[in-house]
């Protein structure tokens, strides 16, 4: 009983310590004010080896369902193995994740000191190292999950039921353990190996070492056992056979019943990170290097090598697994890729089947490409030029750059050996995407630009050269700048040299050449370019071309710190701006011609190509700045900068309105053409990450802010949160401060003014003639009702038919009123004749709410009430609100039409009584007052307006 009373009462408090710490974190979180973060982009695996499960279903015809589970730093996904499809992704760990392991429906993570379980993507239990330190590699062993501290010296196990910490194993010293391996048919029994190259195995059961395996019997070399570890370990088909991999390359196949190594393989290229054994009846074993070669070993024949599958990932191998039954290998490396490779028959070379993939190194340059917002751009420094999807991971892909495979195979050499370098510069258009070669991109060091087309998903068919004199010797730059026209037709290619050739994307022809001139004088001398010897003629460095929306003008920024505008069709150089720095690069917005230039001064520049002046100047940076991105509106400017701050401004008032530091440096941003998305890079992640709009979403207020309010944010995760809580948090984008609207007019301007109702003047002529209007409208004799029978006549009893007559004196006597109803009458009061009092009795110095009620009622239904204030108290109110509204110096047209008809009225009952007199006379000299004083502004606004129109 005592056992179940802990089972029941032990998972509360670790719900209630894991709510606590979620909205501490959720509270303690800064948000920047413009922009949210929304989701990574380009995740596939890291360094930690992923997790295979199997599942058969009864009755299933094609075969188990097969899940990974990938590492993505503080996060993991679950992808579907058929077509390698994304189903889950977790939400972010306190810290990066450095083991996971599977047990049914439910995902374990080991992240810091906690060992969290997941079940379809959210955590539903933590158990915590009672040491605080962090926890390496885990086991799901039965109902109990077995863990190793970081330094390897302990072992801890917990009961998966209860929750409860079980035991702890200490290791002797000298044995450091970095990996945990279950045998087959082995009961309370795991091999844990260690970074000496020796192995232990241990029953958890009895806490008690039953075999320790010597680095000596393992290795073949014993000299090296000192500094050769276990990396790998592999359980085989066979009973008590496992295979053990070495960071020295050595690969053991060993009875550990026996005690007895059966194999020895080397692989000469790279420690072993990975080994599996064929499990479908061909005695294969595979191995990966850290090198990212995979070897495949034919066991019958004492372990010959049969193939070896070179740069199978671009870095070291991370995981291999066997699907079981299938002749099918999986693999993830540090390439940030996942592969399946497909063994046609037990001899033939592996084919890559399917595989998923992202940048092994960090992009630093990304644009949006289209006008829908569902593709952006990515090279990275790994030669690589992608495609990334906001929309669906799957449909990512690389811009093939030809058959390298089978040339990297051929001259055993890897495979981005063979790709261009990285992209430098990058250029599009989508005119004429779908009829020939549409993207532009410079690479670094390289004295060409280069072609590539979107449809095709490949390198295009054109190579753009930038040489200038065709003579011998002559320097030949490279590819600084490049440009697509809005047409799509030319593309632009300019080069270190002063080059700037103008090619047809269609044919590859050379079109035009934009002479770039001699430096002008005015250019200050530490920009002036160096005379090189021997040549009379300057090299002017561009550093960055753009063509108009209409093709009518070609600007050219250059590092001496000039803007230079042609003419497109005739290459003559019209205009040349000279700016007070070295421009680095440009950016032009076709739409509303505004052109960004980043200057070496740490200060954007944005000239009007119209004009050809600047007309902003944007500072403020403490570092380097990196790239921009105009908005789609070209309302806001995005920056980023070496001092990891990302900045907003808005440029019609040339004013900041958002910052916000990252964790690590942006190298790139892009806008969504959709306006819904800002997208950056980051110096340390392979990833791109997405920041929602808060604009699209809410009303955001663009207040000027200074540098000091920046606010730290970490970077998006690949999902963040379950789906309801992403809807919330998008619905909850909202601004906490609301500020004032100064555009809304005040009740009064200055309170020496005469202030107006601004309500129609028909409506106050047709209050004082309402009289005349309604004699005038009376019609000549009442209206007759039309005379109706009823469908059947009612008779009388009797031989003869006789109809019966209507009683019209009981008919009488029902519309007749009775005096209860009469008096209740008498005794209602009107809402007009309330507010009337309320303001009278708590002595209101203006009478706003009674004269906001009385402006909203119909001239009949003032009248009305008009008529009905019969009483001495109640004109007296009335008299006293229309003097205390002239004091106020407002609606005076309303309290002027007010008292004509109230006199008129009740002119004869106020003049026959005394006690009105008093009123009478104070409302009297309130009015001489006011109009005098109305007199005497409206003379004074006609003189001055007189004067004004005779002086002009």
């Amino acid at each position: 009983m005592g056992a179940e009373a802990d089972v029941r009462t032990s998972p509360p408090p670790r719900k209630r310590l894991r709510t606590e710490i979620a909205s501490n974190a959720q509270t303690n979180r800064q948000e920047p004010r413009l922009f949210a973060p929304f989701r990574a982009l380009g995740l596939i695996t890291n360094s930690v080896p992923f997790v295979l499960q199997t599942r058969s279903h009864k009755g299933a015809t094609d075969g188990p369902r097969v899940h990974l589970v990938t590492c993505l730093g503080k996060a993991w996904a679950m992808w579907e193995g058929g077509k390698m499809g994304l189903l889950f992704v977790g939400p972010d760990a306190p810290m990066p994740i450095a083991s996971l392991a599977m047990d049914g429906n439910a995902v374990w993570a080991s992240s810091g000191p906690y060992v969290i379980k997941y079940l379809r993507g959210k955590e539903v239990e933590r158990f915590a190292n009672p040491l605080e330190t962090h926890l390496t590699h885990i086991l799901i062993f039965g109902t109990q999950l077995l863990a190793l501290t970081e330094d390897g010296s302990r072992m801890l196990v917990w009961d998966t039921n209860s929750g409860e910490l079980q035991t702890t194993i200490q290791f002797e010293p000298g044995f450091t353990a970095i990996m945990i391996h279950h045998p087959a048919t082995y009961l309370n029994k795991v091999l844990v190996a260690s970074s000496q190259g020796s192995m232990q195995l241990w029953n958890i059961r009895t806490q008690t070492l039953i075999h320790t395996f010597a680095a000596a019997s393992l290795l073949t070399s014993p000299s090296n056992t000192n500094s050769t570890a276990i990396t790998a370990l592999a359980r085989s088909p066979a009973i008590d056979v496992v295979g053990i991999g070495f960071s020295s390359g050595e690969i053991s196949v060993y009875d550990i019943r026996a005690d007895e190594r059966l194999m020895r393989m080397v692989m000469q290229d790279g420690g072993i990170r990975a080994l599996s054994f064929r499990s479908d009846g061909h005695p294969i074993l595979a191995t990966a290097s850290s090198t990212g070669h995979i070897a495949l070993w034919d066991l019958n024949s004492g372990g010959r090598l049969l193939h070896l599958v070179r740069g199978a990932h671009d870095g070291a191998v991370t995981a291999l697994e066997w699907i079981p039954g299938q002749p099918v290998l999986i693999s993830s490396g540090e390439d940030n890729s996942v592969k399946q490779w497909l063994f046609d028959s037990p001899t033939d070379a592996p084919r890559l089947l399917k595989f998923r993939s992202g940048h092994h190194a960090p992009p630093h340059l990304i644009r949006y490409y289209g006008e829908d917002g569902k593709q952006i751009l990515t090279a990275s420094r790994d030669r690589s030029l992608r495609c990334t999807s906001v929309v669906r991971d799957s449909r990512s892909f690389e811009l093939s750059q030809g058959s390298l495979a089978k040339k990297a195979a051929n001259l055993s050499i890897p495979i981005a050996s063979l790709k261009f370098p990285p992209v430098s510069a990058l250029s599009y258009s989508t005119t004429r995407s779908k009829d020939w070669d549409d993207i532009l991109t410079a690479h670094t060091d390289e004295a060409v630009a280069r072609t590539w087309t979107m449809k095709d998903k490949r390198l295009g068919k054109h190579v753009f050269t930038v040489s200038g004199d065709k003579k011998k010797g002559a320097s030949v730059g490279s590819v600084k700048a490049v440009c697509v026209t809005a047409c799509g037709n030319f593309g632009i290619a300019a080069s270190s040299t002063g080059v700037i050739n103008m090619y047809n994307m269609q044919s590859g022809i050379l079109r035009r050449t934009f002479n770039i001139g001699p430096c002008p004088a005015n250019v200050p001398s530490r920009f002036r370019p160096t005379a090189v010897s021997g040549k009379k003629k300057e090299e002017r460095c561009i550093t960055g071309v753009a063509s108009d929306a209409l093709d009518r003008v070609l600007v050219a920024s250059t590092l001496d710190g000039t803007i230079n505008f042609f003419d497109f069709h005739t290459a003559a150089l019209e205009h040349t701006l000279v700016l007070p720095s070295a421009a680095v690069s440009i950016t032009l917005h076709r739409d509303s011609g505004l052109l960004a230039v980043i200057c070496d001064d740490l200060v954007v520049r944005i000239v009007d190509i119209e004009t050809r002046r600047i007309v902003r100047e944007l500072g403020g940076f403490r570092g380097r700045i990196l790239d921009l991105a105009f908005s789609p509106d070209s309302r806001w400017l995005v920056t980023t900068s070496m001092d990891s701050i990302i900045r907003t401004f808005d440029i019609p008032t040339g004013r900041l309105i958002d910052l916000f530091r990252t964790s690590s440096v942006a190298t790139s941003v892009t806008f969504s053409p959709t306006n819904d998305f800002l997208a950056t890079s980051h110096v340390d992640s392979v990833g791109v990450y997405l920041w929602a709009n808060r604009a699209q979403y809410s009303e955001v207020s663009f207040q000027s802010i200074v540098e000091d309010d920046v606010v730290d944010v970490a970077l998006p995760s690949m999902q963040g949160v379950a789906e309801d809580e992403a809807l919330e948090a998008l619905s909850a984008l909202t601004v906490q401060e609301q500020p004032t609207d100064v555009f809304v007019t005040p009740p009064q301007l200055d309170g020496d003014l005469v202030t107006l109702t601004l309500l129609p003047r028909a409506r106050w002529q047709t209050l004082l003639n309402l009289e005349v209007i309604q004699q005038r409208n009376k019609p000549k004799e009442p209206p007759k009702a039309p005379e109706k029978a009823p469908f059947f006549l009612p008779t009388l009893p009797g031989v003869e038919p006789r109809f019966a007559l209507e009683q019209k004196q009981a008919e009488e006597k029902k519309k007749k009123e009775t005096k209860r109803l009469q008096r209740a009458a008498g005794s209602s009061e009107s809402i007009f004749f309330k507010k009337l009092s309320e303001a009278h009795a708590s002595q209101s110095s203006d009478y706003e709410d009674f004269f906001n009620y009385a402006k909203a009622l119909s001239p009949a239904a003032m009248d009305l009430e008009l008529r009905s204030l019969v009483t001495i108290e109640a004109q007296q109110m009335f008299l006293a609100a229309l003097t205390h509204r002239l004091h106020s110096h407002r609606d005076f047209e309303a309290v002027q039409t007010f008292m004509a008809v109230f006199l008129r009225m009740h002119g004869e009952i106020l003049a026959s009584n005394a006690e009105l007199q008093h009123d009478l006379e104070t409302l009297a000299d309130a009015q001489r007052k006011e109009s005098e004083r109305l007199l005497e502004l409206l003379a004074s606004s006609l003189g001055t307006l007189s004067f004004v129109r005779d002086t002009m």
